[in-house]
């Protein structure tokens, strides 16, 4: 018998950490069929702080070394001498070069943009860029003449992931490549993207690429672009802009994954983490009413990217909760922010029994 297959799963805050508990039981051995190790790291504001960050150190390691993780959202305190985001720590940490989301048609639900049907994903930059700059300022604090800085950076390495993973996602979607950076305004820093996008292009022919600048992105996005699957490769914070624009095109930003991807030397897939897009929600907290589709998709992700290592039943179990989620909103059951009445808990529950039916008639046929 196989050993488990090890998944560091990290705590977070507020909403957030109530949304994983209540989506990780989808991962329990009698639902989706694996037996699963899962590795616990608390990453609350409290337990960063009490620890100086340490523990979000000792989580990215053990994802490093378990090449799986999955995240509750947490929370990012405002102080400039506070603990920050954990997120910077665990990309740097994992080697993460790339963020990909993919909003996609939920069934049952309208989406806000019409004719809108097949999947857009987002990929883009995890590091660098306007992440992480240098900023300063000089003059008189408040003067006319006062004048504020930033230092911005990105490697080839790191455009060149985003191309090269763009690509072979369109590949499997067989979807166009579509949009790109602000080049002609930036030829030497966004430039660097547009180099590589193209040199990509050279390499996987067979693609349909229709390079776009980023502000004739967001219109054609609106405007009738998105007449075949889209993926769209970006620098960090335009990436970052993109997502939250199309995830709410399909009905919520609670509605898909977002996985932050680490790879080896032929790009291939090194660690996958992946969690909810969206943050901690405050005002949901203790309600029972938060969308848990992200998380739960996050699970499915996850062991999605355990099935291209050839770990035996992830595809199965990935393709059960996908599916399962999906047509438990088409069969009604939906939460608030999707126009339904369903509370979290039984919106998982829907799920989880979905889950367990699927895999009992696959595994009997």
């Amino acid at each position: 018998m196989s050993d488990p297959l090890r998944i560091v799963v990290t705590d977070g805050d507020e909403t957030g950490q109530e949304l994983l508990e209540q989506a990780i039981r989808v991962l329990e051995p009698d639902v989706c069929g694996l037996e699963l190790e899962l590795e616990r790291f608390d990453l609350s504001l409290d337990k960063r702080r009490e620890t100086d960050n340490e523990v979000v150190v000792e989580a990215a390691r053990a994802m490093r070394e378990a090449g799986f993780g999955i995240k509750a959202a947490t929370i990012t305190p405002e102080g400039r001498d506070d603990v920050g985001s954990p997120n910077r720590i665990l990309r740097e940490e994992v080697g993460g070069k790339v963020i990909v989301r993919t909003g996609r048609r939920i069934p049952g639900v309208v989406g806000p943009v019409s004719g809108v049907h097949y999947p857009i994903a987002v990929v883009r930059m995890a590091i660098e860029d306007a992440y992480g700059a240098k900023q300063w300022r000089e003059g008189d604090e408040g003067a006319d003449d006062e004048v504020a800085y930033r230092t911005e950076k990105v490697t080839r390495s790191t455009c060149r992931a985003v191309a090269e993973y763009a690509f072979r996602t369109a590949e499997r979607m067989e979807g166009r490549v579509y949009g790109g950076p602000k080049w002609t305004v930036s030829p030497v820093y966004e430039g660097m993207l547009k180099e590589e996008l193209d040199a990509a292009a050279s390499r996987h022919s067979d693609v349909d690429y229709r390079p776009v600048l980023i502000d004739a992105t967001y219109a054609g996005l609106i405007s009738g672009a998105a007449d075949v699957p889209l993926v769209i490769p970006a620098l960090n914070r335009d990436g970052d802009c993109l997502s939250d624009l199309v995830l709410p095109m399909f009905g919520s930003i609670a509605g898909a994954e977002s996985v932050l991807l680490g790879f080896g030397d032929d790009y291939e897939t090194t660690v996958a983490m992946a969690e909810a897009p969206h943050g901690t929600a405050p005002s949901l907290q203790g309600k029972d009413l938060a969308n848990p589709m992200a998380m739960l998709l996050a699970c499915a992700a996850v062991l999605g990217h355990a099935a291209a290592r050839d770990v035996p039943g992830a595809e199965r179990a990935s393709r059960a909760i996908y599916e399962s989620v999906l047509e438990t909103t088409h069969s009604g059951t939906k939460t608030i922010d999707l126009g339904g009445h369903a509370a979290t808990s039984e919106f998982c529950d829907a799920v989880i029994e979905k889950v367990r039916t699927k895999i009992e008639i696959w595994s009997s046929l």
